[in-house]
């Protein structure tokens, strides 16, 4: 802990920065947030001293652990207004943590190109979603059932195993499943959100047991680095309600569109910054 009293004092003002975006994006669209932190520190952490080659792994690593936190306030400001299908989060959670637990091995293994490569075609395919995706009607206007059962446990293993491979919560895969599945998006958001805490957990926890010894001599655990998780996790617990306000009562079909072009414009940049 005394290690992070050595910390330069730009890295206690630009983390948490990113925290209130990421923050803000994960209470309102419930997707985008850990993409944009994960090219965002993909440029930062080698001008701290991280080494270019673990860059890539570091600031999944990171953004997956800030997560758990930015996860669980959105989660919690939610829930407040009934918006979490606990029953399908209990069923997802064990295929979220399997699959968490796995993808952040299958992500040591890669080299910091290929990841780079991966997340910056995950951000396309998120950004078509968030811009153009379409909602489900529930047929005849009624409540649709809670989406339960072991298919939405093994749903859970692919959203986990993938998020961990691209540092995301998995909103960007949790909300369209259950828009599908006929849940209200605002639902859909909040049990994304509960859902998040569970990958977060997972992954993060896989790259700090996964990664070489000694990767990060200071602030590091594995391949989380500290200064970043804690100080992105810090401010996005505060901003996260924020979200979470405007998502309630906004119209975010233009705050969509406009958001998928800036997730365009990160899938440019994250190739770029290696």
């Amino acid at each position: 802990m005394d290690a992070l009293l050595d910390v330069p004092l730009t890295m206690y003002l630009l983390f948490p920065l990113l925290g209130v975006a990421v923050g803000v994006l994960a209470g309102l669209l419930g997707v985008g947030g850990g993409l944009v932190l994960v090219a965002a520190l993909a440029w930062l952490l080698p001008l701290f001293g991280v080494p270019q080659e673990v860059a890539m792994h570091v600031a999944l690593a990171s953004s997956l652990a800030s997560i758990v936190l930015t996860a669980a306030s959105s989660a919690r400001a939610h829930a407040r207004r009934g918006s979490v299908l606990w029953p399908t989060v209990a069923w997802m959670v064990p295929g979220l943590l399997l699959g968490g637990w796995l993808g952040s091995g299958v992500a040591v293994a890669l080299d910091g190109g290929v990841l780079r490569w991966i997340v910056c075609g995950y951000c396309l395919l998120a950004a078509w979603q968030v811009g153009f995706g379409r909602t489900v009607a529930v047929p005849g206007g009624g409540q649709a059932p809670v989406p339960r059962g072991w298919p939405m446990s093994a749903a859970g293993g692919g959203i986990g195993a993938l998020s961990a491979v691209v540092g995301i919560g998995g909103g960007s895969m949790t909300v369209p499943l259950l828009v599908w599945r006929g849940v209200v998006p605002v639902r859909a958001v909040g049990t994304s959100s509960a859902c998040g805490v569970a990958i977060g957990l997972a992954s993060a926890l896989g790259y700090a047991v996964h990664a070489p010894a000694g990767v990060l001599p200071q602030h590091g655990i594995g391949y989380v680095y500290l200064p970043a998780a804690i100080g992105v996790a810090a401010a996005s617990v505060l901003a996260a309600p924020w979200g979470t306000r405007l998502a309630h009562r906004l119209s975010a079909q233009a705050l969509r569109r406009v958001f998928a072009l800036f997730l365009l414009a990160v899938a440019a940049s994250v190739p770029a910054s290696g």
